[in-house]
């Protein structure tokens, strides 16, 4: 990569680690589907603002906006609103850390539903090593109240992964990625209005306060839109496999703002769960192995295959 997709990379990360800080703000102010509904609604404004200045279409037809409503809620209202209401209970790092292991289950998922994404040998072992580090790191909370908000991370880390192979489907329909950003997170906000005027009734909300209303611009504005756009650019320019590289540097940022601002601590076992984590989305990525036995092979001679092309990318938390 460049070291302008590095910088877009670390950028992207500190952006999508800041979405955790962000809720963390605004979760003790407002009820959750607030919060979701804001994020998403705000984040739709801003991209339907962006289209015509970028000259990219408007989604058209039903069948392009039927699978829109189904991308906004497995990719935007069910893993945004169990995010937020596990912060409730748990820390905006060990959120984000459990976050990461959207790849994990993407694999799983890959291979179950799709032909070309099968299961091999040594994502089989990534995904065994990420799942030990989960259980690490929840092993303590057996028994606790967290137990249940940090089951729910790993269920909007499924959502995400099962709305990563739905949305294989817009590069065949022609949609442009920030086409189809606009079209997920509209139908996310049109199918929180209704439950959020229902449940929340915001109308007998106090008036949050200018730190909160910071927040969820910040987590709108620059966690969704603007971080969208920089996504799809870093693909892009780099490739789905290197962006990809954004799922280790996200719990990073989110920890250490955490830390920073909120006064947040990690468990060891914490910190534990998380290398395993990371081991584990090392050996599905592949490319260190491969670099070590290049050399290796160069040594006597042998000859390796190229790498195959990349078949998946990072998830928005």
């Amino acid at each position: 990569m460049s070291g302008a997709d590095w910088l877009r990379l670390i950028l992207l990360s500190v952006l999508w680690g800041g979405s955790f800080f962000f809720v963390g703000i605004a979760v003790p102010a407002l009820p959750p589907l607030t919060i979701v509904l804001a994020r998403v609604g705000l984040a739709a404004l801003v991209l339907a603002a962006a289209l015509p200045l970028l000259r990219l279409p408007w989604p058209r037809g039903a069948r392009v906006w039927a699978a829109l409503a189904v991308m906004g809620l497995m990719n935007n209202a069910v893993p945004f609103t169990l995010y937020v209401v596990a912060q409730g209970q748990i820390t905006s790092g060990l959120a984000s850390i459990l976050n990461a292991t959207t790849p994990l289950w993407g694999v799983v998922v890959a291979h179950v539903a799709t032909r070309d994404e099968r299961l091999t040998g040594a994502k089989a072992l990534g995904v065994v090593l990420g799942f030990a580090g989960v259980a690490v790191m929840m092993g303590g909370a057996f028994g606790e109240g967290t137990l249940w908000a940090q089951a729910a991370c790993l269920g909007a880390a499924l959502s995400y992964a099962l709305a990563g192979v739905w949305g294989r489907r817009f590069g065949r329909m022609g949609l442009p990625p920030l086409s189809a950003a606009f079209g997920q997170v509209s139908c996310a906000a049109l199918i929180l209005l209704p439950l959020v005027l229902l449940v929340d009734q915001p109308w007998n909300l106090p008036v949050p306060g200018w730190g909160v209303i910071a927040a969820l611009l910040g987590l709108a504005v620059l966690s969704t839109s603007f971080a969208y756009g920089l996504y799809f650019r870093l693909i892009a320019s780099a490739g789905a496999v290197n962006a990809f590289l954004v799922t280790f540097l996200v719990p990073v940022s989110a920890v250490a703002l955490g830390v920073a601002f909120l006064g947040e601590v990690l468990a060891l076992r914490q910190v534990a769960g998380m290398g395993l984590i990371g081991l584990g989305l090392v050996v599905i990525d592949g490319r260190l192995w491969r670099r070590v036995r290049r050399p290796a092979a160069g040594q006597i001679g042998g000859r390796l295959p190229p790498e195959p092309p990349a078949s998946g990318g990072a998830r928005s938390p």
